[in-house]
């Protein structure tokens, strides 16, 4: 019999695991001892405010990265192929959305491993959902390019794209690009289109606004460096 491949989901931010993730979560994240991970130091302590009783050297922590190549891959399934349960973690909100667990996901699925996806915070949902812009179609674009010139080709491609489609565009940036990108924004999209920033969703700085690129322009700009953010697009005809 193999293993289990559980994706628990953990916080967006500095808050107490508890006040973001079921008890089923926490549980399930006390009774694994190997993980799968973005980075061990965050997943350490992501397990110790989970509460999580077993001694943490006791506990089995593998990295995997974007650099991570597919025999890694093999190794990482070998204690599922054993039986043993394994669980994913992100360095923030739900394993496998712009994240290098999904490689491990997918690997389990070529081997018939059942894969379960469990309940937590995903910045993408819940910026969808508080955005006011169309939840029946939308994609999650990921991070935009550095450069300039290919950051504005690219936001008037998606601008473009969800004017014609009336398709909500959904993209990320690293904290200390974010003012970068919400400048850039500001200077390469239509006066009408819809733009929604939401900042530190469910940490205590959590804050939200949809407006048109034209009214962001008139009003102080939000402050972005250092907060973990999200943007959303809607183009207007």
């Amino acid at each position: 019999m193999s293993g289990c491949l559980y994706l628990i989901p953990v916080p967006l931010g500095d808050i107490a695991p508890t006040a973001v993730l079921p008890a089923a979560v926490l549980e399930r994240a006390a009774l694994l001892d190997c993980y799968v991970v973005e980075k061990a130091k965050s997943a350490r302590a992501f397990l110790k405010a989970a509460g999580v009783r077993r001694p943490l050297a006791e506990i089995e922590i593998h990295e995997i990265g974007a650099d991570t190549t597919a025999a890694e891959i093999e190794v990482l399934m070998s204690p599922l192929l054993a039986g043993r349960d394994v669980g994913v973690l992100s360095e923030a909100g739900c394993p496998g959305i712009a994240d290098p667990g999904a490689a491990l996901v997918l690997a389990a699925h070529r081997n018939g491993i059942r894969v379960q996806p469990m309940v937590g915070p995903s910045s993408v949902l819940l910026g969808l959902m508080a955005a006011g812009l169309n939840g029946q179609s939308f994609a999650f674009c990921g991070y935009l390019p550095i450069a300039a010139a290919e950051r504005k080709r690219r936001i008037q491609e998606l601008e473009e794209h969800s004017r014609r489609t009336r398709q909500t565009q959904i993209f990320i940036e690293t904290p200390f690009r974010n003012a970068a990108l919400f400048a850039a924004l500001l200077e390469d999209c239509r006066a009408t289109t819809l733009l929604s920033v939401a900042c530190e969703l469910t940490l205590p700085g959590e804050a939200i606004a949809t407006r048109p690129v034209g009214e962001w322009r008139k009003s102080a700009a939000p402050e972005l460096a250092r907060r973990p953010a999200i943007f959303l697009l809607l183009g207007q005809a």
